[in-house]
This record gives C-alpha cells, sequence and structure tokens, in this order.
C-alpha cells in the first residue's frame, strides 16, 4: 500500500502529515451545551507537538500496519471520531472490508493479519489498556521477535499517540464523520 500523504487541513496552521489529528471546531458537549475547546486552536503549540510526535512514529512503518494499530486502539477506547477517521484512511489506502471487520477480532480471525500485525495488535491492546494489568512480558517478547528495536520503538510510539488522539477527541467531543477528509 502507498504512504500516507494526507493533508491535515483541520489545524489553523499548516502541517502536511498522515496523522490522526482530530478536526477543529467539531466539538460539542455531549449534553447539548456549548462546544468544547478546540485544541489547536486553543494550544496550537501543543497540537503541534502532537502532530510532530504523530509523525515521527510512523516513519518507516507500513501504513496498513499503522491503521491497524489505530483502528484497534479506537476500537478499545470507544473513540468513534478516531475509529471513522482510521477506518476511511484504511479504505482509501487500499485496505480490504474482511480486513477492516475482522480487527475487533483479530485473534479469532488470524489467517487475515500476518505475525507482524497479529503481535502489534496484541501491543496495542496491552499498552492501550495498560491499566488492566501492564504489558505482559510474552506480548512485549512477541512483538520484539518479529520488529527490530526501531521498528518496535516506532510501533510503540505510535500506539502512544492513536491513545492521545482518542484522548483529545473524547475530551473535547469530536463528532464521528466530521472530519473533512
Amino acid at each position: 500500500m502507498a504512504t500516507n500523504t494526507n493533508t491535515n487541513t483541520n489545524m489553523t496552521t499548516s502541517v502536511s502529515t498522515g496523522a490522526a489529528a482530530p478536526a477543529a471546531g467539531t466539538g460539542a458537549d455531549p449534553a447539548g451545551g456549548s462546544p468544547r475547546l478546540d485544541l489547536a486552536k486553543t494550544a496550537p503549540k501543543v497540537f503541534r507537538a502532537l502532530i510532530g510526535f504523530d509523525t515521527a512514529a510512523r516513519e518507516g512503518i507500513d501504513p496498513a500496519l499503522v491503521e491497524l494499530i489505530q483502528i484497534r486502539a479506537s476500537h478499545l477506547n470507544h473513540c468513534a471520531y478516531c475509529l471513522h477517521l482510521h477506518t476511511n484512511d484504511a479504505r482509501r489506502a487500499g485496505e480490504s472490508e474482511d480486513r477492516l471487520h475482522m480487527v475487533p477480532v483479530w485473534r479469532e480471525a488470524r489467517h487475515f493479519f500476518t505475525d507482524r500485525e497479529r503481535a502489534a495488535l496484541a501491543l496495542t491492546e496491552a499498552v492501550t489498556l495498560v491499566a488492566d494489568g501492564g504489558v505482559p512480558d510474552d506480548v512485549y517478547a512477541r512483538a520484539a521477535e518479529v520488529f527490530d528495536d526501531r521498528e518496535l520503538a516506532h510501533v510503540l510510539a505510535l500506539i502512544l499517540t492513536i491513545n492521545t488522539w482518542n484522548r483529545v477527541a473524547l475530551a473535547t467531543a469530536k463528532i464521528a464523520g466530521t472530519d473533512p477528509r
């Protein structure tokens, strides 16, 4: 699959990345009150730092794997905004509907995913749900078997970035389907 080269048009400043940043101005108080803050506008340095972290994390990682990690973390975090964005990005990059539907049940649908993808999905789950018992040694060891140290560092960084984006989108009540991409 081709590298994701989407231009993030959601920011108040122009940054060309493949970052999965929440769209500006789409937050709303879930109770129906006034819109929540727009992180890109109210804290642009913070927002640009997150974009930079996300961009650096993806470096050298297969774009299909990037999307699988982002989709799985977004499922686990119940982030409809990011899930919608990343499933659409994955489709545009050529991902099959079959694989997209199997991400939440990847263990039962192992034949849809490579060894590396399964290791990354397991690590994504462990890091995303870290409060439930940490990252088990066997999950980490399996990822370390299939990724070299640099790749593993980038996979971990990507897992950290999508978890951050999920929290930004959830905290600011981003609405699924409002990203212009």
